[in-house]
């Protein structure tokens, strides 16, 4: 399938490693401009150089961009817009907040994890509105099975991500008659480096051998494996590109068949 992405611009936050990393890969591939932030100024440069070695005629530009920032986020979409001239497509994409129960948090810890996983998609969506407008383009939410299944000891992203959930459903309602799409992409288990190190994790607590840990994992995936992060990649690259131009408002979830709910 054509995603008819070919020289389209593309805004993908977290995009240093992992998930996040993966939808710009795909999106390298298919012949898209990128503009791609991390946190970190270092890793996200490094990034690009992975991309652009793995797809030579792509075009990317690497951001060091703090999402629970505004003027870091407005600053990052107009340095797209000064290189590229457009932007038809965002990934609002930002760590999660830490585990723990309701009694374990203060004030203070539910306005960072706000900050963080909430407002950075508020904020994010906000500066590259007027573009995306221009552009009739789309956004993609990426959250967390939690806004479907809530996650026993995580309550902060499960409330947060919750949030963005719904924010996701309001604006595609509010922004398709401006041609705006916007969808959430929900991992399951995905052979990232982060999964690799919960598993690492969890098997010393269990005082169990790592490979002993996968199997009791993968063993409650209906699919009996890890999904590759290009799995998800290739389902968020879909989402952003015309070729999806009927799907909005939609959760899309890429577990294998892991999650039991039925919507």
């Amino acid at each position: 399938m054509d995603l008819q992405v070919n020289d389209k611009v593309f805004l993908v936050a977290g995009a240093s490693r992992g998930l996040g990393y993966s939808i710009a890969q795909v999106l390298a591939q298919e012949g898209a401009k990128l503009s791609i932030a991390s946190s970190d100024a270092d890793a996200i440069a490094g990034a690009a150089r992975e991309l652009q070695a793995e797809s030579p005629a792509a075009q990317v530009q690497a951001m060091a961009c703090d999402v629970r920032e505004g003027a870091s986020i407005t600053a990052w979409v107009e340095a797209a817009l000064r290189q590229f001239g457009r932007i038809d497509g965002l990934v609002v994409n930002a760590g999660g907040p830490p585990p723990g129960n309701f009694d374990d948090f203060d004030d203070a810890a539910w306005q960072a994890a706000f900050e963080l996983t909430l407002l950075s998609a508020v904020r994010l969506v906000r500066a590259a509105l007027p573009a995306l407008r221009d552009s009739r383009g789309a956004v993609l939410m990426m959250t967390s099975s939690s806004v479907k299944e809530p996650i026993d000891y995580l309550l902060l992203s499960n409330v947060m991500r919750s949030g963005v959930s719904s924010l996701a459903k309001s604006l595609s309602r509010s922004l398709a008659g401006d041609g705006i799409r916007v969808n959430n992409l929900v991992p399951g288990i995905i052979e990232t480096d982060r999964i690799k190190a919960l598993a690492q994790a969890q098997a010393t607590a269990s005082n169990i051998e790592v490979d002993e840990q996968r199997a009791l994992m993968q063993g409650q995936i209906p699919m009996g494996r890890f999904g590759e992060p290009l799995e998800f990649g290739r389902a968020g690259a879909f989402l952003l590109s015309p070729a999806a131009s009927y799907i909005t408002g939609a959760t899309l979830v890429v577990d294998g068949g892991t999650m039991k709910t039925v919507f």
